[in-house]
């Protein structure tokens, strides 16, 4: 099984000086690397051609963001399975075996992600993926491990294999076959939740995401846009309505698409209230940008399969967190 590491970068020269060794270290003869490069403008690609002659640059001619970024590199690179790792990701030695046998033993498995671990305090799970993801009647996602800002303590609970909804980006293997076939990720997204839109469609398609708890990766996370940006709150409320809109099963996408709104409302409020009215605008510009996207959002879904018909863990992750109190994943 040929598997391609790729690293997107944008002017990270310090991201690669620090996590790149470690990828290197760990991963050399099972897998080729490289890192696939947004047209950054700093001295990126002088550093890895003169310390990592071994990593092979892809060049993109323009910094599309995650998802055109690496629909552009992966179209250049040969391999059965790609692994698409943040620049801001230390691997740790072992971790690719648990993942290829995942994939060796079981052909429904489209996509896998190791345990994710916070950088900062290892101990914990890190925001980002934790111990695999999943998302709410509403579509809002949460982790075994991290439901909103309330992150678990790594205690072995999560070092099984099995299934879950969404596999996040920051450490993402996916078969280039399913990758290939499905378009990659949506352009339209730019960056953040274009992982949970693929893992939907993948599972439309009758292919299984799964989580291997045997591989573990540790995420520094917000290294590109800090949680408290008012960009990613664009993106991220804004590309939450794409993929619900696109992949929600016909019986269930207008009322979930109308609580939504009424939910994203209410987060404008708070926003408002907690004095932080530019976040509340980043949500008006969000929606706006859904409607002018949504001709185009519902083309898409006209192309899709469905055969994936019950996506949701529970009714309310919002419920179950705020008003039952409820800050395990394991309580829900």
């Amino acid at each position: 099984m040929k598997i391609a590491i790729v690293i997107l970068n944008w002017n990270g020269r310090k991201l690669l000086e620090k996590f790149l060794p470690s990828v290197v270290q760990f991963s050399e003869g099972q897998a080729d690397i490289y890192v696939a490069d947004n047209n950054s403008s700093d001295d990126s690609t002088k550093f890895l051609l003169k310390n990592y002659p071994q990593v092979e640059i892809v060049q993109n001619k323009t910094n599309g963001g995650y998802a055109k970024g690496y629909n552009d590199a992966l179209a250049r690179i040969n391999a059965d399975v790609y692994a698409l790792v943040n620049s801001d990701i230390e691997v740790t030695e072992g971790w690719l075996n648990p993942v290829i046998e995942e994939f060796k033993k079981n052909r429904k498995t489209g996509i896998v992600q190791p345990k994710l671990l916070d950088f900062k305090d290892k101990s914990k799970f890190e925001y980002a993926g934790a111990g695999g993801g999943f998302v709410d009647f509403m579509g809002y996602p949460f982790c075994r491990g991290r439901i909103f800002m309330e992150l678990e303590k790594d205690k072995g609970q999560y070092d099984d294999s099995a299934n879950i909804f969404w596999a996040s980006g920051a450490c993402f293997f996916i078969r280039s076959e399913i990758y290939h076939q499905l378009g990659g990720f949506d352009e339209d997204y730019f960056a953040h939740q274009e992982e949970i839109d693929l893992c939907w469609r993948v599972q439309n398609e009758g292919m299984e995401v799964r989580y291997v708890g045997g591989s573990s990766v540790y995420h520094v996370g917000g290294a590109t846009l800090r949680e408290s940006h008012p960009r990613k709150t664009f993106l991220n409320f804004r590309n939450s309505l794409f993929t619900i809109a696109k992949n929600v099963p016909k019986r269930y996408v207008f009322i979930v698409v109308l609580f939504r709104l009424l939910l994203d409302a209410v987060a404008g409020i708070k926003f408002v209230v907690e004095l932080r009215p530019i976040h509340t605008w980043s949500i008006v510009k969000a929606h706006l940008s859904f409607y002018a996207h949504l001709p185009a959002m519902m083309r898409k879904r006209r192309k899709l399969s469905f055969k994936q018909t019950r996506y949701f863990h529970c009714f309310s992750i919002v419920w179950q967190h705020f008003i039952l109190r409820k800050k395990k994943f394991s309580d829900i």
